[in-house]
């Protein structure tokens, strides 16, 4: 008889659906929008929001990516006699400027019997792509979530030029999960996940339940036979691109059909779909992108009760600084070093160099008299700090 201990059991798209923590749950035009009518599937819409209130009802957090503003704008318009929109760019973007308001009256529409309220999250690429504006985001998904509100996120479509946008909300999901540090992406789509060739052609196309590497045949499914699965500018191509995303941010994705009334429940249940795994959780992939990727821009020296609280799991308050040096801004890399000089470790800071000057050796409570307005209490919280190996 051996006595070597059983192997974990493989992950699954319902296990990944149970476990996750906080979830990001995409979703796309041909799902929200009725074609004929232009106007919301309110039963689809109110059902899925029945399985989201459930989530959070057991303790999980949940984050939506919502098209249909444009579809929605375009219908409003069509039926005031307004004329049919047209594909410029600015034809788009005032759409989008009617449509927007209408998706958000849908969607909290949808969670009023639940007593949830949403929270309009607008971005743009260079939200998740700038430092400073991603923290920013970062902020304002954090405290939606502390204070209850589901954030709905779309794209800024209003103000977003080609050259500054994503191009489909499953780029603009896998993004928002990690701006979130997301457990898992939903994608859910016209199809139930990935197949070794476009199922509606070929019988003989084998379905794949669990993806654990995102290898060049891998990829190639999802640009050759599988390129028009999916609707609205997003295909299975960029369902995959967005995967790549999430999973360098340690989240993984499940892709699963959103064509029943309670999609998440269906998964639940043990319907097909496919999980793209990740090998990191997102806050590890997180440490690794700061210590790894970035240059730091300046130093902060440290006192020895600073270090001491630092190496206990606490984050950096201005009080333990004493010596501040370099020309960063909020977000940027800083070096940490004890009062030696010695390494301590990076971490992304809070405060531009010359505000963290003024507050360094004094209490979190001065900072807004020091400062003139009330900033974050802390110079470099915990979760944005990575530590050097004593």
């Amino acid at each position: 008889m051996s006595d070597a201990a059983p192997l974990p059991p493989r992950p699954d798209a319902a296990s990944a659906l149970a476990s996750a923590r906080r979830i990001v749950v995409k979703i796309g035009s041909s799902l929200l929008i009725d074609p004929a009518t232009r106007r919301v599937t309110v039963d689809w819409l109110a059902a899925l929001a029945a399985e989201l209130a459930a989530l959070r009802q057991n303790g999980r957090e949940v984050i939506v990516v919502s098209s249909g503003s444009i579809a929605l704008g375009r219908g409003a318009l069509g039926r005031s006699g307004a004329g049919d929109i047209g594909a410029r760019l600015e034809d788009k973007q005032a759409a989008a400027a009617v449509g927007q308001s209408l998706l958000m009256a849908a969607w909290q529409a949808a969670f009023q019997p639940h007593d949830l309220i949403v929270g309009q999250v607008l971005l743009t690429r260079d939200d998740t792509e700038r430092r400073r504006r991603w923290l920013n985001g970062r902020a304002t998904v954090e405290a939606l979530l502390a204070h209850g509100v589901i954030p709905v996120v779309n794209e800024n479509d209003t103000v977003a030029t080609e050259e500054i946008r994503y191009g489909d909300n499953d780029r603009l999901a896998a993004r928002t999960a990690q701006l979130a540090r997301a457990d898992l992406l939903v994608l859910l789509s016209d199809v139930d996940g990935l197949y070794t060739a476009d199922p509606r052609r070929d019988p003989a196309a084998a379905h794949l339940p669990l993806i654990e590497a995102l290898t060049p045949d891998i990829l190639a499914m999802g640009g050759g036979a599988n390129a028009q699965a999916g609707v609205g500018t997003g295909g299975m191509a960029t369902k995959l691109a967005a995967a790549q995303i999430a999973r360098s941010a340690g989240c993984a994705t499940l892709i699963a059909s959103g064509q029943t009334l309670a999609p998440l429940s269906a998964v639940r249940d043990g319907a097909r779909a496919t999980l793209i795994d990740a090998p990191n959780g997102p806050m590890a992939a997180y440490k690794q992108w700061i210590a790894g990727s970035l240059a730091p821009a300046g130093e902060l020296r440290l006192d020895d009760g600073a270090v001491a609280a630092l190496r206990a799991g606490k984050s950096l308050l201005p009080a333990g600084v004493t010596a501040v040096s370099g020309a960063f801004e909020k977000g940027d890399c800083v070096r940490l070093s004890d009062a030696s000089g010695a390494a301590v470790g990076v971490g992304l800071v809070a405060y531009p160099a010359d505000e963290a000057a003024r507050i360094r050796g004094r209490r979190s409570e001065e900072i807004e008299s020091l400062l003139g307005y009330r900033g974050a209490a802390v110079l470099i919280h915990r979760d944005d700090l990575v530590l050097d190996e004593r």
